[in-house]
């Protein structure tokens, strides 16, 4: 929760090297998992302008002369392309259209390279000060949640880690460590922002789909150049064009359309009355002449509308360059080989027993849709299943961006499964706590629908500004070292800057933005806000998924208890085994369930779940306190408890948790993120989704889990005291499991 100190946080809010102070920017750990459908895990606003530090950026010093041999054009054409935001990813817009604010500001200063910095120390001398700079910096901004060396085997749910930026959807990932006979199977799993998949894409040499230009013949159909010359076409259309109007209108004619017909038939005689022409220009001429008599019979009589008429066109061969795809054979300088194929997903066994999930590094299941298979070198390997290639009429669109790292096997890959994502152009650092702010303040803009609030346009603009400068000066910096590097090498470098730059503009961004947000939800500030007791913008890391809160639930708890009074959110499980799902401890979405091990038939649609997008939520829903209900179903009274997330949507009737546009389920007026509006559902068939699941073990634990019989509570309650599980949601846990008797 937001605490309101202005002394304990202010380390992460803005970096201290863009400003002298920073606003409270509350470091709590705390809040909540989330919710599912149909079955269990085993059964189943105004706005103002954006107030900017005044403060000067520096212009970037000139480099230094390059040494002899050094190819100058090649430098000028790297910061030319840099400056045009053409080097890597998305066009950057040009400087003058960043806001004027941008200039205001003073970016991070980028570190020298190391190359630069290091290159008069002995080997062993720059490699302790490369070692002991990424330990100053380990200690002064730690990561939210730390990668472990090797992730726990067998566990099926994984370790969730945050990865900085916003490559990832809400900047998760999870390591799972799979059991196998051949050692630990240790896989990234996360999901891949749409935005960021051309980046992807660029890493990867897909056979068919990356071009070359070549130069070939062509036939072609184009105007003649005595047409072009003496605009013949142009004087045609504009007479057919002036007439048409005043037929389809039922006017009278002009002056202008006459005058504008016979400026047309004027040319055209010309052309027609020189002898120098040749047959082809006379027979084009001829065409327009025939037009043009059409048109001044309409002009003294009248009638129904001219038909089309074409310019005067001749077939030809010609020169022309074209983009053709690559031959398939050796990927391209700088990429990773892919192979294309269908889509599939790990197909994991979980030990029901043991609760252990194994998988031997070869088994996957078959699903509708399209995916790369990448390979990383040297044993490692990726799965992607793009975005384009996955149309969501016809393919599952819950699948559409999942990713797969696959270290080889064997353990204490943890780290290095991180790392490698930067192979896929994808930012690869753990989360500090400043990008965990930017993640919470992107959250909240979705959740509480602020996208189009006043000003919020422009601070994004304004961010992604500040980014590209970032670019620019790290350029500017290691100009000297980028000289002369060929192609090759020049490329994977300003990848790299790229991403370098994303990491370290990332805190003023987070300034820029947080002001917009601050104004566009009734605070006067940004440091207004981030001293609200609402406001917590690190995840709650302590369940087996993590979540983000939002501000305007957490910072008005109460108002939200009220507007849930009388009614609890749900969950049945249907024919699922609750003593199973709980010795899980989660609750998990279809799409989840799968890579744990859980077999498929489990949840009520979940086939249409996945057309619809709704297999990557779990789904709860709004019922009176006092329904009656029978054995296998989980309760939360206090529906605060999980509407304080930022990742939940609902409808008020069962759409299968659609967000796909393409499917018929889907009502983009229909569907709300409003937890006031989602308090007040009614209808049997309403639905609330939550990402990925719910952690029944933790802080957003049921406060009622009705059994179906006195034996299943007596098993489950002995499951709880041999694992010394003695309370839930802060309750003993004999008083929230219960029998359909006590109602």
């Amino acid at each position: 929760m937001g605490t309101g100190s202005k002394s304990s946080h202010q380390s992460y809010a803005v970096s201290p090297t863009a400003l002298a102070e920073s606003p409270p920017a509350p470091v709590e750990l705390g809040g909540a998992p989330a919710a599912g459908e149909g079955a269990g895990l085993t059964g189943a606003t105004g706005g103002a302008e954006i107030e900017m530090p005044e403060l000067p950026i520096p212009a970037p010093e000139p480099p230094a002369e390059p040494a002899d041999g050094v190819d100058l054009d090649v430098a000028d054409t790297l910061l030319k392309e840099t400056e045009a935001g053409q080097v890597l990813g998305p066009e950057a817009p040009p400087k003058e259209d960043v806001p004027a604010t941008v200039e205001e500001l003073e970016l991070p200063a980028p570190e020298q390279d190391e190359q630069t910095n290091n290159e008069e120390l002995p080997g062993d001398e720059a490699q302790l000060l490369t070692e002991e700079v990424e330990e100053d910096e380990e200690e002064t901004d730690p990561p939210l949640t730390p990668v472990p060396a090797e992730p726990p085997v067998g566990q099926p749910t994984g370790t969730p880690i945050l990865v900085g930026g916003d490559d990832f959807i809400s900047s998760e990932a999870a390591l799972v460590a799979y059991d196998s006979a051949d050692g630990p199977r240790e896989v990234l799993l996360t999901h891949v922002s749409e935005e960021a998949e051309e980046k992807l894409l660029d890493a990867l040499s897909i056979p068919g789909t990356h071009m070359e230009e070549v130069e070939v013949e062509e036939e072609v159909k184009e105007r003649l150049a005595l047409d072009k010359d003496k605009k013949l076409g142009e004087l045609t259309a504009k007479a057919v064009s002036s007439v048409q109007h005043k037929l389809k209108h039922d006017l009278p004619m002009s002056e202008a359309s006459i005058a504008k017909h016979q400026a047309a038939v004027d040319a055209v005689s010309a052309v027609l009355n020189d002898p120098s022409v040749s047959d082809d220009e006379k027979t084009m001429a001829q065409h327009y002449m025939d037009q043009l008599d059409l048109v001044k019979d309409k002009i003294d009589n009248g009638g129904t509308p001219l038909p089309w008429m074409a310019p005067y066109e001749v077939t030809g061969t010609k020169t022309v360059t074209k983009q053709v795809p690559v031959p398939d054979g050796e990927p391209e300088p700088g990429t990773l080989a892919a192979t294309v194929r269908k889509a599939s997903r790990i197909k994991a066994t979980l030990d029901p027993d043991t609760g252990q999930s194994s998988w031997d590094g070869v088994t996957r299941s078959h699903a509708q849709g399209t995916e790369y298979e990448i390979d990383m070198g040297d044993g490692w390997k990726a799965v992607y299943r793009p975005y384009k290639e996955n149309d969501p009429s016809t393919t599952e669109y819950s699948l559409r961006g999942q990713l797969e790292v696959h270290a080889p096997p064997g353990a204490g890959h943890g780290k290095e499964l991180v790392e490698r994502l930067e192979q896929l152009h994808l930012m690869n650092k753990p989360m500090t706590a400043a990008e965990g702010e930017w993640t919470y303040l992107s959250n909240n803009i979705k959740a509480q629908g602020l996208g189009n609030a006043a000003g919020m346009k422009a601070a994004m603009e304004t961010a992604q500004g500040l980014q590209d400068l970032q670019v620019q000066e790290i350029v500017h910096q290691r100009m000297e070292t980028l000289m002369g590097l060929d192609s090759d090498a020049l490329q994977t470098q300003m990848k790299r800057i790229h991403l370098e730059a994303a990491h370290k503009v990332l805190p003023m961004k987070v300034e820029v933005v947080r002001d917009a947000v601050a104004k566009a939800t009734g605070f006067t500030s940004g440091a207004e806000l981030a001293a609200s007791p609402g406001y917590e913008p690190t995840p709650a890391t302590a369940g087996k998924w993590l979540s983000w809160s939002r501000f305007d639930v957490t910072g008005k708890q109460e108002e939200v208890k009220s507007a849930f009074k009388g009614r609890s959110l749900t969950h049945s499980l249907g024919g699922g085994d609750l003593a199973s799902l709980l010795g899980t401890g989660v609750l998990a979405s279809t799409e989840k369930r799968a890579v744990m091990g859980i077999g498929s038939g489990v949840g009520m649609s979940e086939q249409d779940d996945k057309m619809t997008g709704g297999a990557n939520s779990v789904f709860l829903r709004v019922q009176p306190s006092d329904s009656y209900h029978g054995g296998g179903v989980l309760i939360w009274d206090d529906p605060s408890v999980l509407m304080r997330r930022s990742d939940y949507y609902g409808y008020s009737s069962d759409h299968y948790g659609a967000i796909n546009p393409d499917h018929y389920k889907y009502n983009k007026n229909a569907i709300t993120r409003d937890p006031m509006k989602i308090a007040k559902f009614g209808g049997d068939g309403n639905e609330v989704m939550f990402r990925n699941g719910i952690d029944l073990l933790g802080a957003e634990a049921p406060s009622r889990i009705v059994c179906k019989s006195a034996g299943e509570r007596k098993m489950i309650l002995a499951s709880f005291a041999s694992r010394g599980i003695t309370e839930l949601g802060g309750k003993p846990v004999e008083d929230v499991l219960c029998l359909t008797d006590d109602y």
